[in-house]
């Protein structure tokens, strides 16, 4: 799969960024559907006339972000859509675990703590 990016050496923005923006961006949109091989970071360099490290910096965001899986020597794949409650948890669940938190930690410091 050919993608089409562009980047813009006079840009305020670093290639890095505008990079993983427009990825973002096609994964989003379903041009890039899940599942689908992402370019190797060197291919996509030289395309794009680019050191490497700059679209490994991107595909890291990419991967932290949770659009990009890696396959190890297979290269990275388009990760398919979680929902939010899955990967991050809802707030109730936040809620819940934090003040199970407060209540060991409250346990821990004795029972001189708790009487204030």
């Amino acid at each position: 799969m050919e993608i089409k990016l562009r980047i813009n050496r006079k840009s305020p923005q670093s290639l890095t960024k505008q990079i993983t923006d427009q990825l973002n961006d096609l994964i989003d949109r379903g041009v890039m559907t899940a599942g689908s091989l992402v370019p190797s970071e060197r291919a996509l360099a030289n395309t794009l006339g680019v050191a490497r490290n700059v679209v490994r910096g991107s595909y890291e965001y990419l991967s932290r972000g949770g659009k990009l899986d890696s396959a190890g020597r297979q290269g990275r794949r388009v990760r398919a859509k979680t929902s939010r409650s899955k990967a991050g948890g809802s707030a109730a669940a936040k809620k819940a675990k934090s003040k199970r938190a407060a209540a060991r930690k409250k346990s821990a410091a004795g029972p001189a703590a708790r009487k204030r």
